[in-house]
């Protein structure tokens, strides 16, 4: 069975089992890029190793893995087909995988746009508002803090005497955060603010005195942002990005970063117990560009 009478009896098949025309035209796009490659070699008489070649020769071109893995399931089902009628290799596609799509970079802000964001706040609107979103934006940069580890601190998680604050991570983990001096100063100020509040034990609360949520402390940056003339859309998880961006570019120690960050691929589930804080706020003061106070 030549190219043309196997896709046109595949095509057909796929009509009658009532796949989507969308579904069938990029089947049929698929196929005919492994046609182009093997024009006068019937299709059944295709090899693992020439399947292999063709979606490399795929991947060097760029595409990523979501278009390999959908060219690589037209070909199974299309072989599956024409095995019907044809002889082909229980082993053609044994082990044949496409590569996964590299993970795309975190946006972090470079140094000078960071900077910007958090020194450039309103100068108008409720003032109680921009001490409590000052406060919650500097902690979140200088500690790399979570947006759902930011909304669920109490009080009692922060001490300022010892620059730290205490968050529950991902799988219930605790590790303590850096709090450096200019978010130390912020969190003064909102410490003094909240006093007028009859607020419970949350400590970033609304108007009203209840624990803020994640989707309004994301609507809160991005009008800060907006305020203070980013050139860009900037969300609260970007914040934590930035953090351990810049602490990488300046320390050059991903093991400090990595802990810092309370990432899930630490070496033990009891890594807070033996974690060396003085290395890691040795590393944090030398290396956050907060970290130190203004002359």
């Amino acid at each position: 069975m030549d190219w043309q009478t196997a896709r046109s009896a595949f095509v057909s098949h796929l009509q009658l089992e009532g796949l989507s025309p969308h579904t069938i035209a990029a089947y049929e796009r698929d196929l005919a890029i492994l046609q182009q490659s093997y024009p006068a070699q019937p299709p059944a008489s295709l090899t693992r190793e020439q399947l292999t070649r063709e979606l490399a020769r795929l991947a060097a071109r760029g595409l990523n893995g979501k278009s390999l893995s959908r060219a690589l399931s037209a070909w199974r089902r299309f072989f599956g087909f024409i095995s019907q009628k044809e002889a082909i290799s229980d082993a053609l596609f044994l082990g044949l995988k496409a590569p996964k799509s590299a993970k795309r970079l975190p946006k972090a802000l470079p140094v000078d746009k960071a900077m910007q964001l958090l020194d450039e706040s309103p100068e108008q609107g409720n003032a109680y508002l921009i001490t409590r979103d000052q406060a919650m934006f500097e902690l979140m940069y200088s500690g790399g803090l979570r947006l759902a580890e930011l909304c669920a601190l109490d009080l009692g998680d922060l001490s300022l005497e010892e620059g730290l604050v205490r968050v529950m991570g991902k799988g219930n983990k605790a590790r303590l955060c850096q709090v450096g001096s200019q978010a130390s100063q912020a969190m003064h100020a909102w410490l003094e603010t909240r006093q007028s509040l009859n607020a419970g034990e949350a400590l970033f609360v609304s108007l009203r005195g209840t624990r803020l949520g994640a989707r309004q402390v994301q609507n809160r940056l991005a009008s800060w942002a907006t305020q203070a003339g980013m050139d860009r859309r900037v969300h609260p998880h970007m914040l934590r990005h930035s953090f351990a961006s810049h602490i990488l570019q300046s320390s050059g120690d991903l093991r400090a970063v990595q802990e810092m960050l309370g990432h899930a691929n630490l070496t033990s589930t009891q890594i807070y117990t033996a974690l060396d804080f003085q290395h890691l706020a040795e590393v944090y003061d030398k290396a956050h560009p907060r970290a130190h106070k203004k002359d």
